[in-house]
C-alpha cells in the first residue's frame, strides 16, 4: 500500500497539499504539515499523488511500501 511521508524540516506552509487532499493533508498552529492518514488506499493514490506534487518545496512523497 501506498504511504504518504513528509519532510518536517523542508515545509514551509503553503498548504497546496490541503487544497488538493484536505483528508489526508492539515496544518499546524506553526504552519507545518500534518499527516492526518499515511497508508494511501489505491482509490485515492492519484489524487494525493497529485496533491503531494503541488509541493512548492517538494517536502512531501507518496511512495510504494
Amino acid at each position: 500500500m501506498p504511504v504518504i511521508k513528509a519532510d518536517l524540516g523542508a515545509c514551509q506552509g503553503y498548504a497546496n497539499c490541503i487544497v488538493g487532499a484536505s483528508d489526508y493533508f492539515d496544518l499546524d498552529d506553526d504552519g507545518i504539515v500534518v499527516l492526518l492518514q499515511t497508508e494511501v488506499p489505491e482509490a485515492d493514490r492519484a489524487r494525493v499523488t497529485e496533491a503531494a506534487r503541488s509541493c512548492p518545496v517538494s517536502a512531501l512523497m507518496v511512495e510504494d511500501e
